[in-house]
């Protein structure tokens, strides 16, 4: 991991961690709301649409998201936490990752699967497997699964965030703020 004398992530880093926290609540609570329409109606498809468009929003962002922490320098959190904590942070922040990565990808192949457009804000884009009914269902169901793991996943990252912070004091918030502590 590369270490610099500046206790905040970079810009581009904090701006990007923001950015997907935004489109992953609107990810969620698109879907999440499209119950309170009926089917069929442009309502309910609206909100279906949006989930699938910002759920791709999230899958395209996150490859520029890795970009900027490879090539960027990661400040470290004072003071050190223990080499347990150190780990399951990497862990955590692997499956957020992996969530950011694997969730709108398999939407995409879902929407393929089941032989429908893939939308995206404008654009269609293109089926990435040949329609195929049973493996979309199959696909659905664990995308479905995941979805409702993710909202673990997620509290248990702001959890981390609000113990550090209030518990451990240290500045693991402070280096991934939008407002720079004077």
């Amino acid at each position: 991991m590369n270490h610099s004398s500046s206790t905040r992530y970079n810009q581009w880093s904090i701006m990007l961690h923001w950015i997907m926290f935004l489109l992953i609540a609107a990810t969620f609570a698109s879907i999440e709301l499209r119950v309170l329409f009926d089917k069929g109606t442009p309502e309910r498809d609206a909100m279906k649409t949006w989930h699938f468009m910002l759920g791709l929003s999230v899958f395209f962002l996150v490859w520029l998201r890795i970009v900027v922490r490879v090539v960027t320098t990661t400040p470290p959190i004072i003071p050190e936490p223990a080499k347990w904590q150190a780990l399951l942070a990497k862990v955590g922040h692997l499956a957020l990752y992996l969530f950011m990565i694997g969730m709108p990808l398999a939407g995409w192949l879902i929407l393929s699967g089941e032989g429908k457009a893939i939308p995206f804000f404008g654009f269609e884009l293109p089926a990435l497997i040949a329609p195929d009914k049973s493996l979309a269902h199959d696909i659905e169901e664990v995308h479905e699964a995941v979805g409702e793991f993710g909202y673990w996943l997620i509290g248990l990252h702001a959890l981390a965030a609000i113990v550090h912070h209030h518990v451990l004091k240290d500045n693991t918030m402070l280096r991934i703020s939008l407002i720079k502590k004077q």
